[in-house]
């Protein structure tokens, strides 16, 4: 893996968990707004709406760079619409990030050709 493909995972996987926290925080602020005289839809809609953007860019651009099959780039979009997708993304992405490092150095180290 190289060093651009490797970015890209990791930005994905660094906005996955606050979009993530920030649709959870929306429904919360949706919640009260209809049960209470609290409003913070406006504000947390953008904030969700500014890192769910982030997510689709950075989605877009790991799937170009890891040349994912749709199967698995269209497993990663549908984690970013359910509540709690991310957690699950970011915990996927640093699962394929570690078994990059390690075929990555058992390479170097000329252990398997993997």
């Amino acid at each position: 893996m190289d060093i651009k493909t490797a970015s890209a995972l990791r930005r994905l996987r660094l906005v996955s968990a606050p979009e993530a926290v920030s649709f959870l925080l929306l429904l919360v602020c949706s919640v009260l707004k209809r049960t209470t005289s609290f409003d913070a839809v406006p504000v947390m809609g953008m904030v969700h709406g500014v890192l769910f953007i982030l997510y689709v860019i950075f989605w877009l651009d790991a799937w170009n760079r890891t040349k994912w099959d749709a199967k698995t780039g269209i497993i990663y979009f549908v984690l970013s619409v359910l509540p709690t997708g991310g957690f699950f993304a970011e915990r996927k992405l640093k699962r394929e990030a570690e078994s990059a490092v390690i075929a990555s150095r058992a390479r170097q180290e000329g252990v398997v050709n993997a």
